[in-house]
Formats: structure tokens, sequence, C-alpha cells
């Protein structure tokens, strides 16, 4: 029962990073409307900045890729993570409409880097 939760998590999860970082390529979805003003200025930076979003855009891709499969799971979690520090900050400090959204990944995100924490033992040996 465990896997098959970790399957359909693994596969939300993986398809909306996957959403996301087409998204920075493609500009598909529309940035609401009512986005707060200091949101839509720390988003304007990192856009900017002109290497960050185009990067971001393709680690979510790989990343929610390599989340889908159970093979690279283990790889696909620990790319995610770094970004879903930086999501999980933003909500906390910059916009906080969304928080609960950004916390409910952050624990997907770490409860399967947790069940495939014998994958990452080597590295750290």
């Amino acid at each position: 029962m465990k896997k098959k939760i970790i399957l359909v998590a693994s596969i939300l999860f993986g398809l909306m990073f996957i959403n996301a970082g087409l998204n920075k390529f493609f500009n598909y979805i529309p940035v609401p409307e009512n986005i707060p003003e200091h949101l839509a200025k720390f988003m304007n930076a990192v856009i900017e900045i002109g290497w960050l979003w185009p990067l971001l855009g393709v680690m979510e891709v790989v990343g929610g890729i390599l989340f889908i499969t159970n093979k690279f799971r283990a790889l696909g979690a620990i790319i995610i993570f770094p970004m879903m520090v930086g999501i999980l900050l933003t909500h906390i400090f910059v916009d906080r409409t969304t928080l609960p959204v950004a916390v409910i990944l952050m624990v997907i995100n770490l409860w399967v880097i947790w069940e495939n924490r014998e994958k990452y033992l080597p590295m750290i040996r």
C-alpha cells in the first residue's frame, strides 16, 4: 500500500514540476493579475538574471521526469530538493498565500528522500 501511495504522489509531484519547468520556456500559464507586488518584483529579478530562469526550468523538467520513474526517483528527489528549499523559503518570506502547497510538496520530497536513504549512503562514506 505504501508503494502505491508513493507512486501516485511521485507521479503527481513529478508532473507538477515538469509543468512548471515547461512553463518557464513556453509561458502557457498566465501570471495571475492579483499577484502581490513584492512577489512580482522577486520573480522579475529572477528572470532578469538571464541564466537562472532557464536553468530552473531545465532542472524542474529533468527532476520531474526522474522523480516519476521508480529507478531514478532518488536522483530526481535530490535534484529537486534545492529548488524545493527555495520555493518553501519564498512562500515563507515573500508570499504566504500558497504556503500549505509548498509545505506539502516539501514533505513529499523529504519522504521520497527518506525512503531512498540507502541509495545516498555511498556518497557520504
